[in-house]
């Protein structure tokens, strides 16, 4: 099943700019998702377990940097193939 993911992500720190390309630029780097991003927040489609798989890997990746962080994501099913 494919869905779609709106993320955005909120650093905690006022140099909050790198931690975001890094999270959209590992994303990037994941196989099989596609990643579109805009001024607001990142979209992530593609296989359910591909896309949550990456979300899991690359969300503990930020959370185990110093700073603290906030995601917010909205999750679409059922996206056509």
């Amino acid at each position: 099943m494919r869905i779609a993911v709106d993320i955005s992500l909120y650093p905690l720190d006022a140099d909050y700019v790198p931690p975001i390309k890094s999270f959209i630029e590992r994303l990037n780097r994941q196989p099989g998702l596609r990643v579109a991003t805009n001024a607001m927040s990142t979209q992530i489609s593609g296989e359910h377990e591909r896309v949550f798989a990456a979300l899991a890997a690359e969300t503990a990746t930020t959370f185990a940097g110093d700073a603290r962080a906030v995601f917010v994501m909205k999750v679409l099913g059922g996206q056509p193939t």
